[in-house]
């Protein structure tokens, strides 16, 4: 099949410039189509799924394969062929001429029947089971509607159908069902019943039917697109219900769409659910202002109940398209494969339904490279034409070309997958636009990995215009991607021009951390003060590196450095942290009270030097420790606290070390405060200690009332009344007393309560007694005297005993007990009583 060629294009749209892609492709038939046209011309065509039947002017009928190449040629007649028909099998064909021929013969057998009538004969149909012996049955068509069909002795029988209304121009023949068309309309007829079950009639009778021929075509077995002029109906053949029979055929038609068309129609076929319409155009001349003739149309419909929706309409190029009428052209189509084909006496075109090639040929002309892409990857595996690879290629050099670098950066990704050379010569690619920045953030790092001069050259180009993206590539990439060595020195090289760049020392620092030179990346990251140096130094264990660098940690951060310091007490000891802080002293607090926090015990040899570290920087925490401290010296820490005048640890470590008044008397006369004064004295529950205080306030009537309001539940408030002057004014004098009075009823209640608890308790336990001792206790020959340690029950039962069994559930034979002094006839168990478990009396005394 031949190419389109740009001055035969047979698939040219009115529109070059839409954006709806079409639904048909269309190829010229050629090969041995070519040399027949160049000398003769094509009057009618049929097409079988295995080969084609074409019919000439010249009288010639040829069989041609579906690339258009002859495998069988028949000299039927010198003038036009006007008609060629094939049964489903394409054993048999059936050829009508001008001339009134009509040869009806096997491809492959002897049978043959010949007949001349003395009129064109327009149209010839055989039955489509003709290859069944039953079957043997042809029509043809001129002035009369003909059916042979072959009887007794191989003779052919002649019966006419119809006539009288003129010439016949078409005849369909599918299954049971003869469709034909005449000057008046178009009849069916029922080969069952022998019936003509309608006549649909001619729209528009002035057009000449012999100019305007009527198109048929069976979609179904039952259904027939009929178009004539501009006029299209598709009618249903359907059977009428037995209550409606009487005279009438078994069967009616219905047509469900009817619609009229711009053009022509020289040809129709169905396609799914619509319609392929072949359309014989003419148009005004610009130049000569006359009618003529224009390429034919082919479009797809949809059909409505009283209209239709153009889903695709494309002009078409045939050979002499602008000498031809509309009787010349004609559309005949294989339903297997969806293939029609469009004949014109020059030229004979195969429309076909576009595959996905074709769908991504479109896009791709039309530069939807993304939609390309995604409708290959969905049909990889149908399609022929196409590889994913080089249309993802394809789209990568269209966003480049538009200056989209980022987004083909990131299209590579997935369109080069693993495949390294490709990946390398987009690489140089992108650096010959200059564009290595675009392309650095999507290079693979794993599966697969690229030359180590691909991503130095990467660098190196960051390294020259960008610190920030440098650092960037060099946090993400793995070290092993490129010459560690290599990299070192160029930003070596780059900090002599610049060496308090922060960026670039960062850089090397990591670059050092890769090389394993950790020292100096230690240095760096200390000198840059950077958040990643106690990272660095738990991940490679560099704890030896920083042992004269405590300082340098304490002051960058002393918060994670002390916890790290602790965290690893084994590597670094406490002895050498604090000796490395002599000379800083607020951090050396800060380690000890960290380390206090966590164990009180372990820095106890610095306790006294705490002391002061506390009281210097930290006096909050001064008084928890002196509470928590077992260790430190208390006249040391009382000597620093008088020094500084901190009166609340004062009175604490005076109050520890036994000196309770002097601590109460400084809470009185150096803090004033009467409310902490009688808290010292309730934690400390000292009867001196309270009547110090009373002194100490019975003439400040401010600490009088505060007494009052908390005395009650520590000391008689009574002895205080007393103490009172005469006419002395005390605030709030008369709700202190009442709140006294209401504690003390308070504390009524209270016992009052605790007394009916007890009572209730007493009782519910002496019932329980009662019943515990009320039960029986067993006694079997298991049980042993206490006393004696035989058994208890003499093993002749026969002899009379005495047991004493108590309620401890100790036992004893009655003459194993020692004599009781006492005038009570109460027995008590001895090995209880020497326990100090209690009296436990005798429950029971067994005799016999």
């Amino acid at each position: 099949q031949e190419t389109r060629s740009n001055e035969e294009s047979t698939d040219e749209s009115e529109e070059d410039e839409s954006e709806e892609e079409p639904k048909l492709k269309y190829e010229r038939l050629s090969n041995g189509v070519t040399e027949i046209l160049q000398k003769d011309a094509a009057s009618c065509m049929t097409v079988h799924e295995k080969f084609l039947a074409l019919g000439t002017h010249y009288g010639k009928v040829y069989l041609l394969d579906v690339q258009g190449n002859i495998t069988q040629k028949f000299d039927v007649s010198p003038v036009k062929i006007n008609q060629i028909s094939l049964d489903e099998s394409g054993e048999h064909m059936g050829v009508c001429s001008e001339d009134g021929k009509v040869q009806v013969f096997g491809l492959y057998s002897g049978e043959e029947f010949h007949e001349t009538f003395d009129c064109p004969i327009k149209i010839v149909a055989v039955h489509p089971q003709f290859v069944r012996s039953h079957f043997k049955q042809f029509v043809t068509g001129g002035k009369k509607l003909l059916l042979y069909e072959r009887g007794w002795m191989n003779r052919w029988k002649p019966l006419v159908l119809h006539e009288g209304e003129g010439n016949i121009r078409n005849v369909k023949w599918r299954g049971h069902l003869i469709a034909w068309a005449n000057n008046m309309g178009v009849k069916i007829l029922d080969m069952v019943s022998k019936q003509r079950i309608t006549n649909v009639p001619r729209d528009d009778i002035s057009l000449r039917p012999d100019m305007y021929p009527c198109s048929l075509c069976w979609k179904d077995n039952l259904t027939l697109i009929i178009g004539w002029g501009n006029s299209v109906k598709i009618c249903s053949v359907k059977e009428r219900h037995a209550s409606e029979m009487r005279d009438l055929p078994n069967r009616y038609v219905e047509i469900v769409f009817q619609f009229n068309t711009e053009f022509y129609i020289s040809g129709l076929a169905p396609i799914c659910d619509q319609l392929v319409i072949l359309s014989y155009v003419k148009e005004i001349s610009d130049k000569m202002e006359v009618e003529c003739c224009a390429r034919p149309r082919l479009d797809i419909v949809q059909p409505l109940p009283e209209s239709c929706e153009e889903i695709s309409s494309d002009a078409l190029t045939v050979r002499g398209f602008q000498e031809n009428e509309c009787r010349d052209y004609h559309l005949e189509y294989s339903e297997g494969e969806s293939l029609f084909y469009i004949i014109s006496p020059r030229d004979v075109v195969v429309a076909k339904e576009r595959d996905q090639d074709d769908h991504i040929d479109w896009l791709l002309e039309k530069k939807k490279y993304e939609e390309a892409l995604m409708a290959a990857e969905i049909s990889q595996k149908t399609i022929k034409k196409h590889k994913i690879l080089d249309i993802g290629l394809a789209y990568v050099n269209h966003l480049v070309e538009r200056g989209e670098y980022d987004l083909a950066a990131r299209k590579c990704q997935k369109i080069l997958g693993k495949n390294t050379e490709l990946w390398e010569f987009e690489v140089y690619k992108f650096k010959e636009i200059g564009q290595l920045k675009a392309i650095s953030r999507y290079l693979p790092r794993r599966d697969p990995v690229l030359k180590p001069l691909i991503y130095e050259m990467v660098l190196h180009e960051f390294l020259e215009s960008d610190y920030e993206g440098f650092a960037t590539l060099i946090k993400e990439w793995p070290g092993d991607l490129y010459n560690n060595t290599v990299i070192v020195q160029a930003v070596v090289d780059h900090l002599k021009k610049d060496p308090q760049n922060g960026t670039l020392l960062q850089t090397l620092a990591e670059l050092y951390t890769y090389d394993q030179r950790y020292g100096r990346a230690l240095e760096i990251y200390l000198t840059l003060r950077h958040k990643d140096v106690f990272q660095l130094i738990h991940k490679h264990n560099l704890f030896s590196s920083i042992r004269d660098k405590i300082v340098l940690l304490m002051d960058f951060d002393s918060e994670k450095a002390v916890d790290m310091l602790l965290d690893n007490e084994d590597k670094i000891s406490i002895d050498r942290v604090v000796e490395e802080l002599e000379n800083r002293p607020e951090l050396q607090h800060v380690y000890l009270h960290k380390l206090f926090k966590r164990d009180h015990h372990k820095g106890q040899r610095y306790h006294e030097k705490q002391i002061s570290l506390y009281a210097e920087y930290d006096r909050p925490n001064l008084l928890p420790f002196l509470r928590d401290s077992t260790h430190c010296p208390l006249e040391k820490a009382l000597e620093i606290c008088q020094q500084r005048n901190f009166v609340e640890e004062t009175v604490y470590l005076l109050s520890r070390m036994g000196n309770s008044r002097s601590a109460l008397k400084m809470i009185m006369e150096e803090l004033q405060d009467v409310d902490k004064a009688i808290e010292f004295a309730k934690e400390q529950d000292d009867g001196e200690l309270w009547e110090d205080l009373i002194l100490y306030s019975i003439d400040k009537p401010p600490f009088i009332t505060g007494l009052l309001n908390n005395i009650g539940t520590h000391v008689d408030p009574i002895l205080l009344i007393h103490r009172i002057k005469e006419s002395m004014e005390i605030p709030n004098l008369r709700d202190s007393l009442v709140k006294i009075l209401q504690d003390y009823n308070l504390q009524i209640l209270l016992r009052e309560g605790c007394k009916k608890i007890l009572v209730a308790d007493s009782l519910s336990l002496l019932k329980k007694m009662h019943r515990t001792q009320m039960k029986g206790v067993l006694v079997d020959e298991e049980n042993i005297c206490e006393s004696c340690l035989s058994p208890v029950l003499p093993s002749d039962a026969s002899k009379s005993f005495n047991v004493v069994v108590f309620h401890c559930r100790h036992m004893f034979h009655k003459e194993c007990l020692p004599v009781s002094n006492t005038v009570s006839p109460v027995q008590f168990c001895n090995i209880c009583s020497a326990k100090h478990r209690g009296p436990g009396s005798a429950i029971l005394e067994m005799k016999k």
